[in-house]
């Protein structure tokens, strides 16, 4: 009998497809308790502090007033509207790491490698999940947002434009960025293998290496070292749910990213740290 299942067993890997991968993964993602409190915290922390900056500036600052009113337009919407993305991008960090280590902790990512023997695939799959699920928690949370700011808005002498395509822009802009903080992380969970150490490591690279650069910046008041910043994820993920239109680009010597150059350059991050990863989970032992 023992003989028997141990033949069948492999027998079944070769049949296995790479949309069934996806499907089990999918499974794992949404049946963990860890998932469903991040995206929950999302969804709350983004409604919410849209929701309360609007209230509140609306009633200290009295009619135009508060930080949103020094903005023009949309702008002052979106920037009312976004606040939570900043709390949501470490919330994502710790879920892209666990989504990885959490099956190296336990020892679950050896039957995930036993199923899917080649390994990418399965790594793959858990990323793609990963980063669509999180991606459409992200919207879904940031029009939302949009919908409970609006009413206040004409309070600050803006009249909210659900036509405007930079708003729409900007909204998924900020839901891929997370999406991609998301996957920059499981990147780096891949590599350090370690629960703690995969979200300190995405963190410190996320918060703690800009305010390095920043500090660096500003006492050699270099252009260099600023411009180096663009590039850094946080910076250049920024861009991708800035409020951006042709004539808000002004005249400088240093580099402002587009939003769609700073999707690329946040892109570029992921697609080495993948690479690096998917080489050293195929090298190393489970």
């Amino acid at each position: 009998m023992s003989a028997t299942t141990t033949a069948t067993s492999p027998a079944g890997q070769h049949n296995l497809s790479f949309g069934g991968v996806v499907r089990s993964e999918w499974i794992k993602l949404r049946t963990l308790r860890s998932t469903v409190w991040c995206y929950l915290i999302i969804i709350v922390v983004t409604i919410g502090l849209a929701l309360l900056l609007a209230a509140s500036s609306r009633s200290s600052a009295g009619p135009r007033g508060g930080a949103a009113a020094a903005l023009p337009g949309q702008a002052a919407w979106l920037q009312v509207t976004t606040p939570g993305i900043g709390l949501a991008q470490l919330v994502v960090a710790v879920l892209g790491a666990l989504v990885i280590t959490g099956e190296y902790g336990t020892g679950m990512i050896r039957s995930t490698f036993a199923a899917v023997p080649t390994r990418l695939p399965a790594v793959v799959a858990k990323a793609l999940v990963l980063g669509v699920s999180t991606f459409v928690v992200s919207l879904v949370a940031l029009i939302a947002a949009a919908l409970v700011t609006a009413p206040f808005m004409p309070d600050k002498g803006v009249t909210p434009d659900f036509g405007d395509w930079h708003i729409w822009w900007a909204l998924v802009g900020g839901a891929g960025y997370l999406a991609f903080i998301a996957l920059l992380s499981f990147s780096i969970g891949a590599l350090i293998r370690n629960s703690a150490g995969g979200i300190a490591a995405s963190l410190g690279f996320i918060l703690v290496v800009p305010t390095i650069v920043s500090i660096f910046a500003s006492v050699t008041q270099a252009d260099w070292v600023r411009n180096l910043g663009s590039f850094l994820p946080s910076d250049a993920g920024g861009r991708m749910y800035a409020y951006v239109t042709d004539a808000a680009v002004k005249s400088t010597d240093l580099i402002v990213l587009t939003p769609w150059q700073g999707a690329l350059v946040l892109a570029a991050w992921i697609v080495l740290l993948f690479a690096i990863a998917a080489v050293l989970v195929k090298r190393r032992d489970a």
